[in-house]
């Protein structure tokens, strides 16, 4: 039997890649039903103000074809505890960077008051969807040099 019933992390999974893959494997070997939070593309231009590569829809899909992934819901706001309050998840996964965010002390306060646990993976060095977006970036304008 698995230690947690119910797991919830989050992500834009934009450019989907293998650190977004660990963090879900990883988080379905500790838990019994794993529901991911899948950014939408307004709430990634409100937070991080730029667009989306893969269409909310897409990257929905995406995630929801992983076999470790249970059930996906779209995520709308950034804060945990509004996820907490409608799907009563006993465990929150996230990524290490995550604990240098604003909302993680409020956010850990309330989970601990609710007795959720906080599951902090490491993050994976040398791959992100912002690296390979540059990386992207730099090769088509090359591209558009060599024309």
């Amino acid at each position: 039997m698995k230690k947690y019933k119910k797991g919830y992390t989050t992500g834009v999974f934009d450019l989907f890649h293998i650190g977004h893959l660990n963090i879900l494997k990883k988080a379905k070997e500790q838990c019994e039903y794993l529901i991911v939070g899948v950014s939408t593309d307004e709430l990634v231009k409100k937070y991080k103000n730029k667009d989306t590569v893969i269409p909310f829809e897409e990257r929905k899909q995406i995630v929801e074809a992983i076999k470790c992934v249970d059930h996906v819901v779209p995520q709308n706001v950034l804060g945990k505890i509004e996820a907490h309050l409608h799907l009563k998840f006993d465990v929150l996964f996230q990524g290490s960077d995550w604990k240098n965010s604003p909302i993680y002390v409020e956010t850990i306060k309330y989970l601990k008051n609710e007795n959720v646990d906080i599951v902090l993976f490491p993050y994976t060095q040398g791959t992100s969807s912002t690296k390979l977006t540059r990386i992207l970036d730099e090769m088509l304008l090359s591209k558009k040099k060599d024309s």
